[in-house]
């Protein structure tokens, strides 16, 4: 209750209720679109700065090479079982939104970590923007396989889909643009001032990066919530097995991640965000790219499943719950 109580927490459940009840409360599209670009720049700017601290060391490097793993594991594992659930392109689609990770849950979770006065290293900025793109990649070239295999197949022409003969398949220009992308490139491009500048870049940044940094999120997940509630009508069709897999799925993975944690000695903070971005799901990034990447695949199905049900649910619940986990499984790694 304490962690619902949080006031961002508080604007994200008022985004549902002004959501639910169809009002006319908006955030223009610029104005969120600034708003995201901010926290991933304040972001960039608090991991740089605490890597300027520390330095590089093997806490470090177990930490980013057990998130390059979860970036593969989660997608292949993902894929496997919704093989079985939906069509081969669904599957990759999906497998990649979860595969992939949700910076404003990676950043609502640094901001619980904070308030609680829990460490964390600042290399976890650097954690998550490896974490995005590795799932695309899988689901383009599982796309690209399943186009080979079954070329006229009514799987691979869905009803209102491009045709397969059409679909985009240059894994080159997929790649490209996925680490290329300007908010991703904004993250980096901004740790890198940070550790450039350090401390001396620290005071001088403080009230742009540190002082603003709570009410922007507030500001940003008032904007979700509201988003959230207008996709959860898109639900209602929704197989039942897929809904509850959409709510199984992300705890089995943040479990993977915790004991892969265990196994390797992540302290409690990094292996608590370990968790909180193998359980997230990206609804921005990824159903942005897979548009055009697996344009076979139906956008409402990873979209709404994703922002609709995972997202709130990590948001609400999961954060404080992998992160109390984490404390105390994780808490005498370090």
């Amino acid at each position: 209750m304490n962690s619902l109580l949080d006031p961002a927490i508080l604007f994200f459940v008022f985004g549902i209720f002004a959501g639910l009840i169809r009002s006319n409360l908006e955030i223009p599209a610029q104005i969120a679109r600034f708003l995201s670009l901010y926290l991933l720049m304040a972001l960039g700017l608090k991991g740089g700065f605490a890597l300027a601290h520390s330095g590089m060391n093997w806490d470090i490097a177990r930490s980013l090479g057990l998130a390059v793993a979860l970036a593969l594991i989660v997608p292949t594992l993902s894929y496997l079982v919704l093989r079985k659930l939906v069509s081969g392109f669904d599957a990759a689609a999906l497998a990649a939104t979860y595969g992939s990770v949700s910076a404003v849950t990676f950043i609502t979770a640094t901001q619980y970590l904070e308030k609680h006065e829990l460490s964390y290293g600042g290399h976890m900025s650097a954690a998550m923007a490896l974490m995005e793109s590795p799932a695309i990649v899988f689901a383009v070239l599982l796309a690209n396989t399943l186009r080979q295999a079954a070329p006229a197949s009514n799987e691979s022409v869905q009803a209102g889909a491009v045709p397969a003969k059409t679909a985009p398949s240059g894994i080159g220009k997929i790649v490209h643009e996925s680490l290329t992308d300007g908010a991703q490139l904004l993250l980096i491009g901004a740790m890198l001032v940070g550790i450039l500048s350090g401390d001396t870049g620290k005071a001088a940044m403080q009230p742009f990066s540190g002082d603003l940094f709570k009410g922007m999120l507030a500001f940003f997940l008032l904007d979700m919530g509201l988003k959230t509630a207008r996709s959860l009508p898109e639900l209602r069709d929704k197989s039942p097995l897929l809904l509850a897999w959409a709510v199984l799925a992300p705890v089995c993975h943040a479990a993977l991640a915790l004991g892969l944690a265990w196994l390797l000695q992540i302290p409690a903070g990094d292996g608590g965000l370990l968790m909180v971005l193998a359980a997230s799901a990206s609804y921005i990034a990824v159903p942005a790219v897979l548009r055009y990447a697996v344009p076979e695949a139906s956008p409402s199905l990873y979209f709404s499943l994703s922002l609709g049900l995972t997202f709130p649910i990590n948001i609400l619940f999961g954060i404080p719950f992998y992160l109390q986990t984490a404390q105390s499984v994780l808490g005498g790694a370090h």
